[in-house]
């Protein structure tokens, strides 16, 4: 409030300045409720294409594009209101078949944005499972900006229509989220985004722990979304919330336990379930936090 204070004090003293008067305030303005880069000022440094490979790449995603139109008409014309979603029976929504399959998901690190010196890879194993695997840096940079280090992290591409259009993934018809993997003993964290049109939700994300076992055997861990805790930029909100199931952007898994040293996660497919047992809608006491403290 107080910065907000400041600014509309500045803006009106420059509407009624007077002659050798000094201003309320001799701050510079805060534009403390605007945000006007998405990334945060992480910057993709890779050379832009010329104009005549970009036109030659475009020409072949038209082909490709007009076909992804052509199937969503299908499919609408073709489907069925009556949904029938059975207990017990898995929607896979990503899994690992092929090269192609790992297309679909953007693999980074500290190291990538020069703030730390871990790595990871998503690869495909001889039994057509993902391999997210790398080590864990905790080693800070010395640059004096960057306090801490160490993570690493995979990520769908946004949802989207033909056409490069963004949309959403609904998930509203499913209450649980179900996980095949084979893990290293480290936990990691799911992270459900649910990015918005406005600034104030760019980083909107909705996260839950998933502890695996070490061993060679697989775990099929089925998390409620009820259960997920509300967050942006890595601050768990005051204010909680469930997670509105039909504005889903994007799915990720972050490798970024305190302690360093090398990490490894199979994959063998990411689905949903309905289970009709699970009654709860949000799993965290809801506070009544006093006015202006915290966002409605």
């Amino acid at each position: 409030m107080f910065r907000l204070y400041k600014q509309f004090s500045c803006s009106l003293c420059k509407q009624i300045s007077i002659k050798n008067k000094r201003c309320i305030s001799t701050t510079a303005i805060l534009n403390t409720f605007w945000e006007k880069d998405d990334k945060g000022g992480y910057k993709d440094n890779r050379p832009l294409p010329s104009i005549k490979e970009r036109m030659r790449d475009g020409l072949k995603e038209l082909k490709h594009e007009i076909a992804l139109w052509s199937e969503e008409v299908k499919e609408k014309l073709e489907s069925d209101l009556l949904l029938v979603y059975r207990p017990d029976e898995v929607d896979v929504a990503w899994q690992f078949e092929n090269e192609e399959s790992l297309n679909n998901w953007i693999v980074t690190s500290d190291s990538d944005n020069g703030e730390g010196y871990s790595k990871c890879s998503l690869t495909l194993t001889n039994h057509k499972k993902a391999l997210f695997s790398g080590h864990l840096s905790l080693r800070v940079p010395r640059d004096g900006k960057v306090k801490r280090a160490g993570y690493c992290n995979m990520k769908t591409l946004r949802a989207r229509k033909s056409f490069k259009r963004e949309t959403h993934l609904d998930w509203t018809s499913y209450n649980m989220l179900v996980m095949r993997v084979r893990g290293d003993g480290r936990s990691y964290l799911l992270n459900i985004n649910t990015r918005g049109y406005y600034d104030i939700t760019w980083n909107d994300t909705y996260h839950y722990i998933l502890f695996t076992r070490g061993g060679p055997y697989w775990q099929v861990a089925k998390i409620p979304f009820s259960k997920f805790f509300f967050a942006s930029k890595g601050r768990i909100q005051d204010r909680q919330q469930p997670i509105p199931l039909n504005k889903i952007t994007s799915f990720g898994i972050t490798a970024g336990e305190r302690y360093a040293g090398d990490f490894s996660l199979e994959i063998d497919y990411i689905g949903l379930e309905y289970d009709p047992n699970h009654t709860e809608e949000f799993a965290y006491e809801m506070y009544q936090m006093p006015k202006y403290i915290v966002g409605t």
